[in-house]
């Protein structure tokens, strides 16, 4: 027989770390909306190499000639350097085109698809299987159908 007061901490220990709370990975659609496609073109200004999304920060320059900063949520670094990155890939100067999908919000954020250089190489940002909009982007995505 297990003593009452080890079974109540047992207990305890168990409620208390079930009512802490959960920190779970968002899916695409909570925070990116799929009918908002963007086109950004400009230079990248920080690169953050964090778990469990990579950061691209960039300049963008607006129609009236001014600039704004978007922030790109891509992919994971480990999966990014399996598509093709490197820590060198994007430091601040580089030039970029990013297609994505803005944020609900309508702020200055986006989930990023591809990221497309000057001399025209592609790489894919995104993830596939979190709602995201199946766009032929992930190499590793069957086709639509």
């Amino acid at each position: 027989m297990v003593p009452t007061k080890v079974l109540m901490a047992a207990v305890a220990f168990t409620l208390a770390v079930g009512a802490a709370p959960a920190m779970g990975h968002h899916a695409f659609a909570a925070e990116f909306d799929a009918d908002r496609p963007v086109k950004l073109t400009g230079k990248v200004t920080r690169m953050e190499w964090i778990n469990p999304h990579a950061w691209i920060h960039m300049e963008v320059a607006k129609e009236d000639g001014s600039t704004e900063i978007w922030m790109v949520e891509s992919g994971s670094p480990p999966s990014l350097f399996r598509r093709g990155f490197t820590k060198d890939s994007l430091m601040p100067g580089t030039e970029i085109v990013v297609d994505g999908f803005q944020a609900k919000d309508r702020s200055n954020k986006c989930a990023g698809r591809t990221v497309t250089y000057t001399n025209g190489e592609r790489l894919f940002l995104g993830s596939s299987g979190t709602g995201a909009p199946r766009d032929s982007a992930d190499p590793s995505e069957p086709p639509n159908r």
